[in-house]
């Protein structure tokens, strides 16, 4: 079986302009390796690793051009893609759009359709999904344009984030908001610097989950994972911003540690895989997601985000559920490629 790994890096020759090593006057101690973020590096690194469980495997950038991909396949006709195409044309909203192209050439591919990346790259329609079946999550305003003066039902501590990104876009250390003057200068942030809608939602103090769902027609909940902010200091929210997610040289990065099996009682932990199930479900997700979850002070969980297609890195989220599985990372990027092989034989015989 062929397998194109397809991806997007319009500018491949730039890399994060982090140093090598961390400087010596760093006012925090690491909890974490450096490492150069390489992501054409990434993605050979999971073509070999699909090679080494039988694949046919080769990575394709398209550059954003998606004729690059339409030449491809016509000229190596790969039996499967491997999508890992999240933003076209500097667009997080067109990442639907390429997985509908494929859709539309009849070649199978890993990952949510367009309508579940649709529906979950918008935070507002999610929220009103999960809503209409039960499931909690802070409750919310939203904005689609600036106002004189902001009044919401809503209790501070407050979170404002873009509307329709993903990856922790916008949602950096100051997201979270104890006042009215820090409101409004966060709203006004948002609204300059992403140029969409504002969400603004109640912050919900307590443990961060995440709820890593695998399948097709029959999804199965992994080992949930918990971020441990034990470390973070006083000053700083306990959340997972940007910083904390791609900054190696910002001390969040260093304090929001992941565990797995994350510490739940049987209780929690039954009612969050069966919260996970109904939103991947429900949201149309497919093959692999990650649901975000806080567990309040009271022992009540509310859905933070709905991530389909999230980081498939050896050391990210969703593979160190699948570790804790029992899948090597080849095996669980094979388990994922077969679920796309599989749709493609089912479409084959039904058409």
């Amino acid at each position: 079986m062929k397998v194109a790994v397809v991806y997007n890096e319009a500018f491949p020759g730039i890399k994060n302009q982090y140093q090598t090593k961390f400087p010596k006057n760093l006012p925090f101690k690491p909890y974490f390796d450096y490492y150069e973020s390489d992501p054409i590096a990434e993605y050979e690194s999971i073509a070999e690793h699909l090679r080494q469980v039988g694949f046919d495997c080769y990575i394709l950038n398209i550059l954003d051009n998606i004729d690059i991909f339409l030449s491809d396949l016509k000229k190596n006709k790969p039996d499967a893609v491997f999508n890992f195409v999240e933003i076209y044309k500097n667009v997080a909203e067109w990442e639907k759009g390429f997985a509908g192209l494929v859709e539309l050439m009849r070649v199978p591919y890993t990952g949510a359709p367009p309508m579940g990346l649709g529906t979950c790259q918008s935070k507002v329609l999610t929220k009103k999904i999960l809503s209409s079946i039960g499931i909690r999550t802070p409750r919310f305003v939203y904005l689609e344009q600036p106002q004189k003066l902001y009044r919401f039902k809503l209790n501070y501590p407050l979170i404002v984030k873009p509307a329709l990104e993903d990856a922790s876009a916008g949602i950096d250390v100051d997201a979270v908001v104890t006042n009215y003057k820090k409101l409004k200068s966060r709203i006004n942030y948002i609204f300059q610097e992403f140029k969409q809608p504002v969400l603004i939602e109640e912050y919900i103090e307590g443990r961060e989950l995440n709820v890593a769902v695998f399948g097709d027609d029959n999804p199965k909940v992994l080992p949930i994972s918990e971020i441990d902010f034990t470390k973070m200091p006083a000053h700083l929210p306990n959340i997972v911003s940007f910083q904390a997610k791609w900054n190696p040289l910002h001390e969040v990065y260093h304090k929001t540690i992941p565990k797995c099996p994350a510490r739940l009682t049987k209780k929690i932990r039954a009612e969050a895989e069966r919260i996970a199930l109904a939103a991947f479900k429900t949201t149309g997700c497919r093959d692999y997601c990650r649901v975000d979850m806080r567990l309040s002070k009271d022992n009540e969980l509310y859905v933070l985000e709905v991530n389909p297609n999230p980081d498939l890195t050896e050391d990210a989220g969703f593979m160190r559920s699948m570790s804790e599985a029992g899948y090597s990372y080849g095996e669980a990027l094979k388990a994922i490629v077969d679920l796309a092989i599989e749709r493609g034989e089912k479409a084959a015989v039904n058409h």
